[in-house]
């Protein structure tokens, strides 16, 4: 009876591993779906802040934080104009930036930030933006991802920066069950080739502004939703990070 029940607890266990290995490729295949859907839709993504170098780029990116990117390039040129350098941005001085990107959310914080980060880029690094995550996060107002994009984009270092929409749409594909967007990121990278990173979240961007939109889809109405799952009739309610 002993070996009887060792054996059938042996035979639980392979058929549990089973079916997870069976989930498992399942997300898998729905991940290589979407990475084939997106790259048709977006075969070129274009990097949807206006910049002119690696330090605009930064400056735009790091503005971004809670509000739309079309607002940020309604106010980027003219600063960009006056302060197109960290040494320029420098001199214009907090106020003067401020004076510029007022009509942003959270202008007072981020025209210190920039003001701050321009200096320490002149008096720390050379003038030069730093190309390293750890560089880059050391940087007045700059998270890990505002850093991921300055890397993917202005320095070609494969990184997959994750925002709440990417966060939600990862979710509704089942790609994730990650509680925030750090084991959002660890997720989507353990599903995607390294080369892929760079352009696949831009098109994700992308695809959840047009199409799997905060409101306009629940999980169950853009294509992408329905292609992954067909037979899903709940709305599926997504944690926010």
């Amino acid at each position: 009876m002993t070996s009887d029940r060792n054996f059938d607890a042996r035979e639980t266990s392979k058929s549990i591993l089973a079916r997870k290995e069976e989930l498992s490729l399942k997300k898998q295949q729905r991940a290589d779906l979407v990475r084939q859907q997106l790259a048709k839709l977006y075969p070129d993504p274009p990097i949807p802040l206006d910049h002119n170098d690696d330090f605009t780029l930064l400056v735009a990116v790091l503005l971004s934080a809670q509000c739309t990117d079309k607002k940020v390039n309604e106010v980027t040129p003219e600063l960009f104009r006056r302060g197109p350098t960290p040494a320029l941005m420098t001199q214009l001085g907090e106020a003067e930036i401020l004076s510029i990107i007022r009509p942003l959310g959270l202008s007072n914080q981020k025209a210190k930030n920039v003001a701050k980060l321009s200096e320490i880029i002149v008096n720390d690094f050379g003038g030069e933006i730093p190309r390293t995550f750890e560089g880059l996060e050391s940087l007045p107002g700059v998270g890990h991802k505002t850093a991921s994009v300055v890397m993917a984009q202005a320095f070609g270092v494969p990184a997959f920066p994750v925002d709440t929409h990417i966060h939600r749409l990862a979710q509704r594909w089942g790609l994730t069950s990650g509680k925030n967007v750090v084991e959002t990121e660890r997720d989507l990278k353990k599903l995607f080739p390294e080369s892929s990173w760079n352009e696949l979240h831009l098109q994700i961007i992308f695809y959840g502004r047009e199409h799997c939109t905060a409101r306009g889809c629940d999980g169950t109405k853009c294509g992408l939703c329905v292609e992954l799952y067909p037979r899903r009739k709940k709305p599926v309610v997504w944690i926010k990070p």
